[in-house]
């Protein structure tokens, strides 16, 4: 195990690519280099608030002593890291934004593996780069440790995600406008260390072929494929690789439906090109099963970032970056074909998803109407989605009685169901029966599938805020135990926080509601 401080980081990304080395953080345009040099910002009093130690340990890094959390606060840097902020671009709501870049997250450098990988350490709140534009680079405890919880939280759920090895207190206090409604306010600050093989985004190749820098755009590309896909090779490698980030999105979009996830911010520039969760900020998990749900206060007046338009909008985003690297083919129809495969890419990956939620063996003729009554059914009736799949792998064995079938299901539910309501779901439960009756496997079998896919805890925003509400009051015994919690998320064992969402956090901001200051 090697500290933070004392060993040696490799700086691959920054050796091969051309950055702006002069260290000024003054806010501006940075035409012809992929990102800047800049120091994090000094603070107040590091405290460790959290270190990931199952992370740490695959990663073969030390316990943070002394000079160690230095390094996590911002305080200092090893004399081997080259700290940078990247510049991309991006749609952010549709919306062609231009020059966006790492605002407020400054990589240190990439942490050497034994088997010759890396991964790249990021700290987010570090303070001022040249892309903080009108901002202070800086992050909020509450901001901070939602995204150091679920960053972990997703991992344990097997959804594909950056990491969080570290939450750190500043000590100083930050301003925010949490709603920017006119009302900022003094919130204690914080840092997170974020970890993934590369913070690469869709962003970051919109923004070299937006300023037609394509020689740069080419050999990000080459870079990128020789890095993480090396297996490609060949004149059309290029398409190859586009390929696997389409599936990768795919896949990674299908996980976030699996579990209930909505990232609340589905922008270009928060598009992981690896098919990763990446900047976490107003995300939610589903309580009541709403396909029109969006988290995110900026998102609602269109709701385009709603939990059921997450696929849709992935497709969008990698139409975006189809049409950032088009400049690279001497003709990009195969390229625009690979995009529009993506529809029958994620739909078969969703029906296989949603068939090991509900046990079924596998996909036969009826399947896919079964699947889409049964969503018709979540839509219209609005369980809970955790504890109605709990409910569903608990259901008896030849249940077909109406009313049993409504007092099975009824601790699911947030409403008081109407007698149609209560009919379409005795009627989808019995063809439902009558399906898993034809299995090839045993009911045993079934219900392990369902387990294994099923989250029976979920980090719900409601208890993030109050986990929050108690950090800042110096009680970390909430954060603590949710800290437990998510790395078992498909056990019993904290069954504590098995409940619907309570009335209160309906309406309660920094529960029910939040912005992309969250």
């Amino acid at each position: 195990m090697q500290h933070l401080s004392t060993h040696k980081f490799v700086n691959d990304f920054t050796e091969a690519f051309d950055g702006d080395q002069s260290g000024d953080t003054q806010p501006r345009q940075t035409p012809g280099v992929l990102y800047s040099r800049v120091l994090p910002s000094p603070v107040k009093a590091p405290k460790l608030l959290a270190w990931t130690t199952d992370l740490a340990a695959d990663l073969g890094i030390a316990e943070p002593d002394e000079n160690d959390l230095n390094i996590l606060g911002g305080n200092a840097v090893n004399p081997s890291m080259k700290p940078y902020a990247a510049c991309y671009a991006g749609h952010q709501f549709g919306n062609w934004a231009g020059q966006l870049g790492d605002g407020r997250a400054i990589t240190l450098g990439e942490w050497p593996l034994p088997d010759g990988k890396t991964w790249e350490l990021q700290l987010k709140g570090a303070g001022l780069t040249p892309y903080s534009r009108r901002a202070d680079g800086r992050a909020v405890l509450r901001s901070s440790v939602r995204e150091y919880l679920m960053s972990e939280a997703m991992f344990h759920l097997g959804v594909p995600t950056t990491r969080a090895l570290s939450l750190v207190a500043t000590g100083d206090q930050v301003r925010r406008d949490m709603f920017y409604d006119g009302r900022p306010a003094p919130e204690p600050g914080a840092i997170v260390m974020r970890a993934a093989p590369s913070f690469l985004r869709f962003g970051n190749f919109e923004m070299l072929s937006a300023r037609k820098e394509y020689e740069n755009l080419q050999k990000l590309v080459d870079w990128t494929i020789e890095r993480f896909y090396p297996e490609l090779t060949g004149a059309d490698k290029t398409l190859q690789w586009f390929k696997k980030v389409m599936e990768s999105t795919a896949t990674m979009v299908v996980e976030w439906l699996r579990v209930g996830f909505v990232h609340g911010v589905m922008n270009t520039d928060n598009m992981s090109i690896l098919g990763l969760t990446i900047d976490y900020g107003p995300f939610s998990f589903l309580d009541a099963y709403d396909l029109n749900f969006s988290p995110n206060t900026t998102d609602h007046p269109g709701l385009r970032y709603a939990y059921g338009k997450q696929h849709s909008i992935a497709y969008w985003n990698l139409s975006c970056l189809a049409n950032a690297i088009s400049p690279l083919f001497e003709d990009p129809k195969e390229l625009i074909s690979t995009v529009e495969s993506f529809g029958p890419v994620f739909y078969e990956k969703f029906y296989s998803m949603k068939a090991d939620k509900m046990g079924l063996d596998e996909l036969v003729t009826g399947d896919i109407n079964l699947i889409d009554d049964f969503e018709n059914l979540m839509a219209e009736i609005q369980p809970d989605m955790t504890i109605f799949y709990q409910l569903l792998g608990d259901l008896p064995d030849g249940l077909t009685d109406p009313t049993a079938i409504h007092t099975h299901f009824t601790p699911s539910f947030y409403y008081d169901l109407s007698e149609i309501q209560q009919d379409l779901l005795a009627k989808n439960i019995s063809i439902y029966q009558e399906r898993l009756g034809k299995n090839t496997i045993s009911r045993a079998v079934s219900k392990s599938k369902m387990r294994a896919s099923n989250p029976r805890f979920i980090l719900r925003n409601y208890l993030l805020y109050e986990a929050i509400q108690e950090l800042e009051k110096g009680n970390d015994q909430l954060f603590k135990k949710l800290q437990k919690a998510l790395a078992t998320p498909y056990s019993k064992t904290h069954d504590e926080f098995f409940a619907l969402r309570p009335q209160w956090a309906n309406e309660q901001p920094g529960s029910a509601t939040l912005s992309c200051s969250s």
